[in-house]
């Protein structure tokens, strides 16, 4: 028996997993990196960070594999295959003789870039950008952070010009650096976040590259999310290993869900928090402002799980991050673990609420100049409360993002599948649960993000045989049924949205 590496980028740390043919993780690696914040709304990576911290945990999780299973020309890397998974928006520009950054990476919470988009906007490109990426313009996405860049670092323009720069997005960085840069590749969901690629052409678009004033020669080759593209130097893992499934987080973590069905829905509960519905073959624009994305591409002879999908999105940008800030910010937890027995200390949150719009808010409101709120407070007000209003808004901002999907759809959810680190929050899968007036299913594999990764490098490898293989693994762990009644939810709803309104456009006054 053999193994499928998943590597899993993310925005705060780097983990690599070791996925057995039953979809178990047999092996786990983390590894922390350091994030930067040279100035207010500005966040920041230095991709070397990235690079040293994804490589060591792919070697240590290599390391962890029992002993039996390594051989046959594996010794030090018993995997078959190689899944990428990333965080997305995430923009990298780096020298391709060198391979070393020309600058550190515009992580996707930056929102320096606000006021371009604010220009393009009165420009009246918002609708075209839309029409053809199914995005909305915002400094959430790639294209302003790479236009900055060139901008901004000292020659980069001319040599990107001259064909000596590459940009990506972080599956990209990796697979330049795990190929030794003879792979210069994204794939089709990673593409379609940068507001560069024409979603229903499949390909890089030539008018939105004018418009960023972005050469054509910086941007990668865009591959299927589910076939070999390359193998990675030998040198790294003791052989040469396939790199053949790449999908950018929220993506992947769909795929990992097994959603295959239209109208099927997953939230990941993350740094931030990313719903993800399953639209089917043709991409499905949006009234709520939401946004349509690839979910996967696969070969075009590929069965019809990996063909073509794709997703509408919403896009949360603080919900762990949230809980990050009691305990970094206010000192007021030592670990995310110990805010579910604080909130659950208290009935309920005392008419507190925090808007964490500490970057700006996402779907649906996409405000970049919105910031954290946190109201109500009186003297009766404990730690309690706080702690009970912080899990309240990842809920809230859920509901928010489900309530724009379900009117975009027309389509009435049996169910949302959940994932993601905070997802083992029970009380908060409980308001997810109330406040949506849907079941709530957590299924016993949360790490679905790598999973997906996983299960799309197993498709094209052979060592899953197809869908129905994998949606077969999917078990339950636990069900949220919502025990709120109707006018208590949509109460909560209403005064969390008059919250909300206080918090907009707070940095533009």
């Amino acid at each position: 028996m053999r193994y499928i590496l998943s590597l899993d980028q993310g925005t705060t740390s780097s983990r690599a997993l070791l996925i057995d043919h039953a979809g178990q993780i047999v092996a786990v690696a983390q590894k922390e990196f350091p994030q930067l914040f040279p100035r207010p709304g500005w966040v920041e990576h230095d991709p070397e960070d990235i690079w040293q911290s994804q490589l060591a945990v792919a070697r240590a999780c290599l390391a962890r594999a029992p002993t039996s299973l390594v051989g046959n020309g594996y010794s030090r890397a018993p995997a078959i295959a190689i899944g990428i998974t990333n965080q997305r928006e995430t923009t990298v520009l780096w020298d391709r003789i060198t391979g070393k950054p020309v600058a550190r990476a515009i992580v996707w919470q930056d929102r320096r870039t606000a006021e371009r988009c604010d220009q393009l906007r009165r420009e009246g490109h918002e609708a075209l950008i839309q029409r053809k990426t199914g995005l909305v313009l915002d400094a959430y996405f790639s294209a302003t952070k790479l236009q900055w860049l060139l901008d901004h670092v000292p020659g980069a323009r001319q040599r990107a010009r001259n064909g000596e720069l590459a940009f990506g997005t972080v599956d990209a960085w990796l697979i330049w650096k795990l190929t030794n840069g003879r792979v210069h590749a994204t794939d089709a969901s990673n593409a379609s976040r940068t507001l560069l690629f024409d979603i229903h052409r499949m390909a890089w678009d030539e008018e939105l590259l004018d418009l960023f004033d972005i050469p054509a020669s910086v941007l990668p080759a865009v591959v299927p999310s589910c076939a070999v593209l390359g193998e990675t130097d030998p040198d790294l893992f003791g052989a040469a290993v396939p790199i053949a499934g790449v999908a950018g987080d929220q993506q992947g973590a769909t795929f990992g869900q097994a959603c295959f069905e239209h109208g099927m829905v997953k939230n990941t509960y993350g740094t931030g928090c990313f719903m993800l519905m399953n639209t089917g073959t043709v991409p499905m624009p949006s009234q709520n402002k939401l946004v349509a994305t690839v979910g996967w591409q696969g070969p075009a002879a590929a069965e019809p799980t990996t063909r073509t999908a794709y997703c509408l999105e919403a896009s949360v940008f603080m919900a762990g991050a949230a809980l990050q800030w009691l305990r970094d910010g206010l000192k007021m937890i030592a670990s995310a673990p110990e805010v579910e027995p604080l909130a659950a200390s208290v009935a309920d949150s005392g008419d507190v609420y925090l808007v964490p719009a500490f970057t700006g808010l996402g779907a649906p409101d996409w405000d970049a100049y919105a910031r954290g709120t946190l109201i109500g407070l009186t003297r009766g007000t404990t730690r309690g409360h706080i702690a009970r209003a912080a899990l309240e808004s990842i809920a809230l901002q859920a509901t928010d993002a489900l309530t724009a999907m379900m009117g975009d759809s027309s389509l009435a959810i049996r169910e949302l599948r959940v994932d993601g680190g905070a997802c083992g929050n029970d009380l908060l899968m409980q308001m997810q649960a109330d406040f949506l007036g849907v079941p709530v299913v957590r299924p016993q594999v949360t790490e679905t993000t790598a999973l997906g990764a996983a299960y799309l490098a197993g498709l094209a490898t052979g060592f899953w045989a197809d869908g129905a293989e994998i949606a077969s693994q999917w078990a339950l762990d636990r069900r949220f049924e919502p025990s709120m009644s109707e006018t208590a939810r949509r109460a909560k709803v209403e005064r969390w949205r008059e919250a909300v309104a206080r918090s907009r456009a707070w940095a533009r006054t």
